[in-house]
C-alpha cells in the first residue's frame, strides 16, 4: 500500500482531519482535506467537528487552530516546524512596545505566537489586515506586529497612522531581488508581476497586483503569464492545479525551510502515534482567542 493510501485509510479511521497551508509540497496540499492561506484554514479549524487535526504548517498555525477548537485534539507531524517572523517577537517585546505607545491598539499579524496573540486586541492576516486596521476610528494609533513589510503596506492602503516593529519574513525579504525581476521581465516582456504583501518595499512597488495567498490564486484562476513573488511551494501547486498556465516562480529557491519539514512520513506516523500535541495554556488561549474572533467578527 502507498504511503498516501495509508494516510488516507487511517485518517478514515480516526475520523481525522487534515489541513494544509498552501506553502506545503504539493503531495501534502493533495492529501489535504482542506488547504488555503492563515484564514481559510482559522475559520476551517473553528468549523471542524473532527476530533483530530493534523495541521501541515508551523507551530504558531497549529497553535491557532487549537485556540479557535479546543475540543479538537491538534497534531504537528514536525515538531520543530516553527516560523522565524513568529520568533521576531515575544509577549514582553510587545508588552514593552504597548508601554511606549500607551493610547495606541495592537494588530497582530496572525503570524505569531499564542503569546503575542494574547497581548494584541485583534489578529490579522494578509488576506484581511486592510480591512482589519479600517475598523478602528481613523484618529487611532495602531501598533503592527511584528511583520515590517505587511504592517507598512496595510498602512498604506489604509491611510492610517500605523507604527510597526521591525520583523520580516526572511523568505520574502531576502528571497526576491530586482535584478531577478528585471532578468524575468526581459525574458517574459509581457507577464505581470503579483507578489505577496510580506515581500520587501522594493518587490511591492514594481508589482502589478499585491496579493495574499488566496487573493492569488482566485488572480491565477481568472489570468496567465504571471510572475510570482512568494513561497515557491505555492507557485508548484499553482502550476499543478493549472499546467495549462504559464507561471514563472520570482526565485525557486525561495521557500520555507520549515514548511518542507512536513513530509507524507511524518503526517503518517502523526496519524498512527498521535504525536506532538499542541497545547496553549487555558488563561493565554483564552486572551489569544479575543483577538483571534474579533478578527473572524470584523472579516466575516
Amino acid at each position: 500500500m502507498k504511503i498516501e493510501e495509508k494516510i488516507i485509510k487511517l485518517k478514515k479511521e480516526k475520523n481525522a482531519i487534515i489541513l494544509a497551508h498552501n506553502y506545503q509540497i504539493v503531495p501534502i496540499q493533495d492529501l489535504a482535506d482542506f488547504r488555503g492561506d492563515s484564514l481559510q484554514l482559522s475559520i476551517q479549524a473553528k468549523n471542524s467537528q473532527a476530533p483530530l487535526i493534523v495541521f501541515c504548517g508551523v507551530r504558531f498555525m497549529a497553535e491557532t487552530a487549537a485556540i479557535l477548537n479546543p475540543e479538537a485534539k491538534v497534531i504537528l507531524p514536525a515538531e520543530d516546524a516553527g516560523c522565524p517572523l513568529a520568533d521576531m517577537i515575544n509577549a514582553e517585546q510587545l508588552r514593552q512596545f504597548k508601554a511606549l505607545h500607551p493610547e495606541a491598539k495592537v494588530v497582530c499579524y496572525i503570524n505569531s505566537s499564542a503569546e503575542v496573540k494574547a497581548e494584541s486586541d485583534v489578529c490579522c492576516t494578509s488576506a484581511n489586515a486592510v480591512q482589519i486596521i479600517n475598523s478602528f476610528p481613523e484618529n487611532e494609533t495602531i501598533l503592527f506586529v511584528p511583520d515590517k513589510n505587511l504592517g507598512s503596506w496595510a498602512a498604506k492602503q489604509s491611510s492610517r497612522n500605523v507604527i510597526v516593529w521591525n520583523g520580516y519574513c526572511p523568505v520574502h525579504q531576502w528571497g526576491f531581488t530586482h535584478r531577478a525581476y528585471d532578468r524575468l521581465k526581459n525574458q517574459y516582456p509581457d507577464y505581470k508581476m503579483i507578489a505577496h504583501p510580506e515581500c520587501d518595499e522594493d518587490i511591492i512597488a514594481v508589482a502589478d497586483e499585491v496579493l495574499s495567498t488566496s487573493g492569488m490564486e482566485k488572480y491565477i484562476k481568472a489570468h496567465d503569464k504571471l510572475i510570482i513573488a512568494t513561497d515557491s511551494s505555492f507557485s508548484d501547486y499553482m502550476q499543478h492545479l493549472y499546467p495549462e498556465k504559464k507561471l514563472v516562480s520570482l526565485n525557486t529557491r525561495a521557500y520555507c525551510n520549515n514548511m518542507r519539514k512536513i513530509t507524507l512520513k511524518n503526517v503518517l506516523r502523526s496519524l498512527e502515534e498521535e504525536n506532538y500535541l499542541v497545547q496553549v495554556p487555558a488563561e493565554t488561549a483564552k486572551k489569544a482567542l479575543s483577538a483571534l474572533n474579533k478578527m473572524l467578527e470584523i472579516s466575516h
